[in-house]
């Protein structure tokens, strides 16, 4: 799938929802931090999954890029890639997900209040996105992946104590950076140093891989 950056099209309340639901916050304020050792900006050369290899190989192969900066989601690995519009690796760093498993987006999500939205609706869809940096609740640039879906991959939040998402990033089971309403969390230092300065200035895309569906039901990618 393919979704374009729309955000000044949307209604004030819908903007306010989908900023609400991206950072699992609605009250203003939130405390950016790190967490506890991630070094993201030097992993450039980290190791991949197949299926993120092979994603990242029918890019190099296709120019699916379009020469824009993109970045490969490995649900699976709770982990992120960015590169250059050359295909050059930026860096790498585990994530926080949406936490339920799946592919899809529950209908009509973007527009929904937290409350409304059970756990098992939790997730990060799959797909590929056109992504451009913006702006979320409390005026902090993110980078919206799919903004009528609420979408976006942004600094972790140290705000919610009772999450442990600092602690979650720094574990090493991906089970256990499972915890967010589906936005990508990603260290303060990574998104400063590696997504805000690949995005600025230009669109980019975001190849977020399944977890349930075969990459050939995600991506123009042949069965091998």
């Amino acid at each position: 799938m393919s979704n374009l950056f729309t955000p000044r099209f949307k209604s004030v309340r819908a903007t306010v929802l989908a900023a609400g639901l991206c950072l699992g916050l609605i009250a203003a304020g939130p405390t950016l931090a790190q967490a506890p050792g991630v070094n993201p900006a030097s992993v450039s050369d980290a190791p991949r999954s197949n299926e993120a290899q092979q994603v990242i190989d029918w890019v190099a192969a296709t120019g699916d890029n379009h020469g824009m900066p993109f970045v490969i989601v490995d649900k699976k690995a709770a982990e992120v890639f960015v590169f250059d519009g050359h295909g050059q690796p930026l860096g790498a760093t585990p994530v926080l997900l949406g936490l339920a498993r799946g592919d899809d987006s529950a209908p009509g999500i973007g527009d929904r209040k937290l409350s409304e939205i059970r756990p098992d609706e939790r997730t990060t869809p799959a797909g590929r996105f056109v992504a451009s940096l913006g702006y979320g609740l409390g005026k902090e640039d993110i980078l919206w992946v799919d903004y009528k879906t609420a979408l976006a991959l942004h600094r972790v939040l140290g705000a919610n104590s009772r999450e442990h998402r600092l602690e979650r990033l720094a574990a090493a089971s991906p089970l256990d950076r499972r915890i967010t309403f589906g936005c990508i969390n990603v260290p303060a230092r990574f998104y400063d140093g590696i997504v805000q300065p690949a995005f600025t200035g230009t669109s980019g895309v975001v190849y977020i891989l399944p977890e349930i569906k075969s990459i050939a039901e995600v991506f123009a990618i042949s069965a091998s």
